[in-house]
């Protein structure tokens, strides 16, 4: 569509808002026009995996395309286009300047800095500025802190339940659908030898991004990670929506089961159970509305081959966990980002960059984000997650590493998951106690100490697994912090009650670890 000379209002759409349900796509208005733009500044905040760039840009020429289709005005930008502007407030004071706009109008942003820069957005005086809801979450931004207190711990499960009732999902009245809220408890299996062959193939596609990657490069954008001509991840609505149907057939019969499980014996190893739709979602390509809905459906019409356990674990991570750490970013933001309540301080080593570690579990968890900017919830909880923690890698470049190499990781979804849930710099207002562990909860999960160079049953040999003492370490070190927690103490009566040479011995094999962090 040919762009008009004038227009009244310029309307600003951000790369995680190409939400085509949205009210302002009702009907096409002439006097509006929307813009859409690559830009360097969003490109290079933090050091991106090289998909998540390519994804977005993908999304966002498809979106701006399809809005033109249906008889919309759209200005569509590319890092060719907005090279000169080295902020977003210089392109949008451009854009409005150029067309002669009388009106600005964004959707609030879902990161605190964003939402910053807008705010402070100084435009000409004859220009009106107009900031709306992005239609997007379940709980309005309103009311967020009628449901999660600032600087405390809100329980999660609370929040779920009132989620449950408020939307009327998997109820039975004013009661959870079987009697039970949550199934967590059942969702807890190792995938077995025998259960490998029953793993679905995942659904990929097939999304040219080689102009996207040339572009990249040209304006010497620094990301990392793998990224092939084409791109697997899905971009469009189509995509998202095919991607959708394939999880609820093949994928939400297991999921509850197997969503906290990890091998390393099958070449779809990265996806197994799991949905992937999180780009999807954090895009705004799709609605948790209609997720939800769509996977509700699914466990209606099954004639019970997807039991409530697996319908229950899926709705839980969306309706509630999704829609919780959104709720606890906003009400502490921006003190929350500056939290180290452990005093962290580590470098990040360096085999988080390129995955080379003995470390099996660490080397599988990073191999598969470095190849396909993925990796499910318990593998960056307890995996890359837990090591951090163990080791003490200062929460701020834990928080880039995660914001970076994830294809979903919007910051009000990453740094609640990170700062908070993984590596407690909050202080427990997400979890009631750090989320540590050592060798044992791997091997309990996963098939990766079986093909690992170290011992998971040693806690202080030369080729003990490191997890095994820096767990230890990390309890003896915060113990002052941690003591009293009754979720714990079982954890220190088990530490005095071994021999206190048994103990120097695992706090030394710790301090080399730590001492030789990047060796590992």
């Amino acid at each position: 569509m040919m762009l008009a000379k004038n227009y009244q209002t310029v309307r600003l759409i951000l790369g995680d808002q190409l939400n085509a349900q949205h009210s302002w796509f009702d009907r096409p208005d002439d006097s509006v026009l929307y813009l859409i733009a690559e830009l360097k500044q969003e490109a290079s905040y933090v050091k991106h995996h090289i998909q998540k760039l390519c994804a977005f840009f993908s999304a966002m020429e498809i979106f701006a395309k399809e809005l033109s289709e249906k008889g919309h005005h759209v200005l569509h930008l590319t890092l060719d286009d907005t090279a000169q502007f080295k902020k977003l407030e210089d392109l949008i004071a451009s854009t409005v300047k150029r067309f002669s706009a009388k009106v600005f109008q964004y959707q609030r942003p879902d990161e605190y800095r964003l939402l910053q820069q807008l705010n402070a957005l100084k435009l000409a005086d004859t220009i009106n500025v107009f900031c709306v809801d992005s239609e997007h979450f379940l709980v309005p931004f309103e009311d967020m802190s009628g449901y999660v207190k600032p600087k405390q711990h809100n329980r999660m499960e609370t929040f779920y339940r009132k989620m449950r009732k408020r939307f009327s999902l998997l109820m039975n009245g004013d009661q959870p659908l079987g009697g039970k809220w949550n199934y967590d408890g059942d969702n807890r299996e190792k995938i077995k030898p025998k259960d490998l062959q029953d793993i679905p193939q995942p659904l990929l596609f097939s999304n040219d991004v080689d102009d996207k990657l040339e572009r990249i490069n040209k304006h010497n954008v620094i990301t990392f990670g793998r990224c092939d001509d084409n791109l697997l991840w899905p971009v469009s609505r189509d995509q998202s929506l095919q991607l959708l149907k394939h999880f609820c057939e093949y994928c939400l019969p297991l999921f509850g089961r197997f969503q906290d499980a990890m091998t390393c014996q099958h070449p779809d190893q990265w996806t197994l159970y799991h949905s992937r739709l999180s780009f999807a979602m954090n895009s705004k390509i799709l609605s948790p509305q209609e997720v939800i809905a769509a996977a509700v459906d699914a466990y209606k019409q099954s004639d019970g081959l997807i039991t409530l356990p697996q319908i229950e674990g899926f709705v839980r991570q969306i309706l509630g966990w999704r829609e919780y750490v959104r709720c606890v970013y906003w009400v502490n933001m921006p003190h929350y980002s500056q939290s180290n309540h452990l005093d962290a301080q580590r470098n990040l080593p360096e085999y988080f960059w390129d995955g080379n570690t003995k470390m099996n579990c660490m080397k599988q968890a990073i191999d598969q984000s470095l190849t396909y900017a993925y990796a499910h919830h318990i593998q960056r909880l307890m995996i890359t997650g837990n090591f951090c923690l163990l080791t003490g890698i200062h929460p701020d470049q834990v928080d880039a590493w995660y914001l970076g190499i994830y294809i979903d990781a919007i910051e009000w979804v990453e740094m609640p998951n990170t700062r908070g849930m993984s590596q407690f710099a909050d202080g427990g207002w997400i979890a009631t106690k750090p989320y540590s562990a050592g060798g044992n909860y791997v091997n309990k999960m996963s098939d990766y100490c079986k093909s690992c160079h170290y011992k998971v049953k040693e806690k202080s040999s030369e080729n003990a697994c490191p997890l095994n003492s820096l767990y230890w370490n990390f309890m003896n070190q915060h113990r002052d912090r941690l003591a009293n927690n009754p979720r714990i103490g079982m954890v220190y009566r088990s530490w005095d009650r071994q021999s206190q040479e048994s103990q120097q011995a695992t706090l030394a094999r710790a301090n080399w670890c730590l001492e030789n962090l990047e060796e590992l």
